[in-house]
């Protein structure tokens, strides 16, 4: 049975795996494939489900899928299926241009802790594109209409697991930091972060440097959380905390745009 694009994406999607649709947009001459033809590519460039043309032009087409996925910007290739040595070399007699676009996962943060700020957090992270997994024993679910999922039996923080490039912000107003510091520095978070002053902040890095946690790790926890706004309000803190969320996923300084370097 010949699969269905349509599945194959809300599966993938399902299971956070990135992947590429290209489309067939324009066609010049003769052309096996046609305008509107798709074909759905999985991280590694191979073809799931579609076709947009054999030979050299799904080579190309798959070389364009990676760039994509790297960059996380969509791209148009022209492929000239005539040019045998810069083109994909198919005496076709024609040309094609192929709109390749990456879809990634949402970036995932897994939050823990509940009152004003983690609130704030939850709904700040929503609107700019998080998927937000609020673990709490107090979190309730109407104070987080926003989240994703809602763990509220995980008294010790054991169904924190996040994976590669998830970001962690932990504000458990000390009753849970230790627990959850602890199982979130064994994952490959990308983000993790303490909401604490940096009194109880050094206080906790100390136990868990007596734990056996070496000091490179520990100098990837961010406490105390965020960016120095002078914040003061819970909604101060939380916009805080998501602006160094945000630069550190868009690779920002985190310095006023008026005295930011431009780049080349």
């Amino acid at each position: 049975m010949i699969p269905d694009i349509l599945d194959l994406q809300l599966s993938l999607r399902k299971q956070r795996q990135p992947y590429v649709l290209a489309t067939v947009t324009e066609i010049l001459g003769s052309s096996s494939a046609k305008p509107a033809a798709k074909a759905l590519l999985d991280h590694d460039g191979k073809v799931l489900a579609g076709w947009v043309g054999g030979g050299c032009a799904q080579s190309m087409v798959a070389r364009a899928a990676l760039e994509c996925l790297k960059t996380g910007e969509p791209c148009v290739i022209d492929i000239d299926l005539n040019d045998e040595i810069f083109g994909a070399g198919m005496p076709c007699g024609g040309a094609m241009r192929v709109y390749v676009e990456p879809v990634l996962p949402k970036p995932q943060l897994w939050l823990l802790g509940h009152g004003r700020i983690v609130e704030a957090v939850c709904e700040f992270a929503h609107r700019l594109g998080f998927d937000v997994i609020v673990d709490d024993p107090q979190a309730c679910a109407d104070r987080f209409p926003a989240a994703t999922r809602l763990i509220d039996d995980d008294v010790r923080y054991r169904q924190l697991q996040p994976g590669s490039g998830d970001f962690v912000v932990i504000a458990t107003h000390h009753k849970g930091d230790y627990d959850a510091l602890s199982q979130a520095l064994h994952s490959e978070a990308c983000y993790i972060a303490l909401v604490s002053s940096r009194k109880r902040a050094k206080l906790v890095l100390d136990r868990l440097a007596g734990e056996g946690f070496s000091q490179t790790t520990l100098a990837a926890v961010r406490a105390p959380a965020g960016l120095d706004l002078a914040a003061k309000s819970p909604e101060e803190i939380a916009l805080s905390i998501v602006s160094e969320m945000v630069a550190l996923r868009r690779g920002g300084s985190g310095l006023p745009l008026s005295r930011a370097i431009a780049p080349a």
